[in-house]
């Protein structure tokens, strides 16, 4: 039995706003994932509203220790962290001063932490940066500390 519709959607039972499940969006071209604004909410879920999209569920405590306990869900997260990492390698829109994908990267980073733990948010936070240095250091400051700070540093 799942906690909430969060915890059901990855888990891989329940599906989000748009009626997909999270192996779906996974699924999505590195196009598709750049169009789509209603997802990022879904596969990394905070306890707090998105301002972007405010009809998205927000986390609550049982569905936090829910997803924590349930090894499915917590797999669906590691390939979900997997698969954007792999969208930010081979996308390079972003890097740069400002771009929406720097909140979405903040939204990752603290949910992976949320959810899975430091380790797994300094990792993510850890390949976003050796990306950024790569590309000659775009990114501003202030997206830069809202990571550092999502991951816990």
């Amino acid at each position: 039995m799942t906690a909430g519709p969060l915890h059901a959607y990855l888990a891989g039972t329940g599906r989000d706003g748009q009626g997909r499940f999270a192996s779906d969006v996974l699924g999505l071209s590195d196009d598709r994932l750049e169009e789509v604004h209603d997802y990022i909410q879904w596969l990394f879920p905070l306890q707090t509203r998105s301002a972007a999209q405010p009809q998205s569920p927000v986390l609550s405590a049982a569905e936090i220790e829910a997803i924590r306990n349930d090894p499915q869900a917590r797999e669906m997260l590691t390939k979900a962290a997997e698969r954007m990492l792999r969208f930010y390698e081979s996308t390079r829109w972003w890097l740069t001063g400002f771009d929406h994908n720097h909140l979405r990267i903040t939204r990752i980073i603290h949910s992976l932490r949320l959810l899975l733990g430091p380790d797994e948010a300094r990792r993510f936070h850890e390949a976003i940066l050796a990306l950024h240095d790569a590309a000659g250091t775009p990114v501003n400051a202030r997206s830069l500390g809202f990571w550092a700070e999502a991951a816990g540093r």
